[in-house]
């Protein structure tokens, strides 16, 4: 998919239908004078249903089409036969949506379970029948109930990727190029900050036939909470994961100073990212002789969770893989 095509936030306006009217109808039949009222009930107005969907992954298929329109409920018959209900409009979206009110910004709903349902506009009811007002001191009641209006409204819908570790780093830190050899997915890799302009998904294959989801987050810089760079736009995103690994390259200034940079920007955007599980990767590790190494280390908290690792060389992935694991499933 193209970075065009991933979109993770949008506004949608929804209208559910109308209920439809009782019938105020009279029984007529041959032989019958006053056969008393008949009429049934209107059919219910269609809703605006959204649907979670494991299969999806992004907002795209909002983009060009954001106006839903439930149909009408339709008016009561005679014989007491009710209206046909309005059809119901399923909006399918992926998993980790939030919905807000438009207006309000209030945080509406949350969808995180697949096939997971919530009504979004709620069909407006069928009015009754005229037969629902006969009484004994009203034989013929000549009037029904007009059915309740539909509601509408815009919608603003936010995704959070739904991943078990999040990548975080600096722009060009490689942390499409671990994701890509850790996983099977194609990031677009370039010797330049910002090539990542959307989240990637990867599968990592583990012992066992197991397997864990890393997602690659667009890269943060200092201020990102303050809504530079890519800013909030994708600092949300790292909400969802439950470990985070921090990727940052051997040869930076000062390692330490980075990453207390990163946290600090998760701070401010999130106090309870603070909560999540932690591992700094140190990348690019093939550059380093062991008096190097010994040098970042010293420098470095002895209880800071790391690892050196190379995605070019290929060296330390499987010891990340296994730290990756046992953080998981601690």
């Amino acid at each position: 998919m193209t970075e065009g095509n991933f979109v993770d936030y949008i506004k949608i306006f929804a209208a559910s239908g109308h209920g439809g009217k009782g019938s105020a109808h009279l029984h007529r039949e041959k032989y019958v004078a006053k056969g008393g009222p008949d009429g049934g009930d209107g059919g219910r107005g269609g809703h605006v249903i959204l649907r979670a969907d494991k299969n999806m992954w992004t907002l795209f298929h909002l983009k060009f089409k954001r106006h839903f329109k439930a149909e009408h409920g339709e008016a009561g018959g005679k014989n007491r036969s009710t209206g046909k209900d309005g059809q119901d409009i399923y909006v399918d979206v992926p998993l980790g949506t939030i919905v807000r009110d438009g207006e309000t910004q209030e945080q509406l709903y949350e969808l995180t379970h697949d096939g997971e349902e919530i009504i979004l506009a709620h069909g407006g009811k069928g009015g009754k029948g005229n037969w629902h007002f006969k009484s004994p001191t009203n034989q013929t009641p000549r009037y029904a109930q007009p059915g309740l209006e539909g509601v509408e409204g815009w919608y603003q819908l936010e995704l959070k990727i739904l991943a078990d570790v999040g990548l975080v780093g600096f722009p060009n830190a490689g942390k499409s190029t671990l994701l890509s050899v850790l996983t099977s997915a194609k990031p677009k890799i370039a010797d330049y900050p910002f090539t990542t302009l959307k989240p990637n998904l990867g599968i990592v294959e583990y012992r066992d036939f197991k397997s864990f989801v890393v997602a690659d987050i667009p890269g943060i810089i200092e201020g990102a909470s303050e809504g530079k760079g890519l800013g909030h736009r994708f600092l949300r995103h790292i909400e969802r994961n439950s470990t985070l690994l921090f990727l940052i390259p051997a040869d930076s200034d000062d390692i330490y100073k980075e990453y207390q940079i990163l946290l600090k920007e998760l701070e401010l955007h999130n106090p309870e990212l603070l909560d999540k599980d932690r591992l700094l990767a140190i990348s690019k590790s093939d550059m380093l002789d062991d008096e190097l190494r010994e040098e970042i280390l010293n420098d470095l908290p002895n209880d800071l969770n790391h690892i050196f690792i190379s995605s070019l060389a290929q060296t330390g992935l499987t010891e990340l893989k296994d730290k990756l694991w046992k953080m998981l499933n601690s």
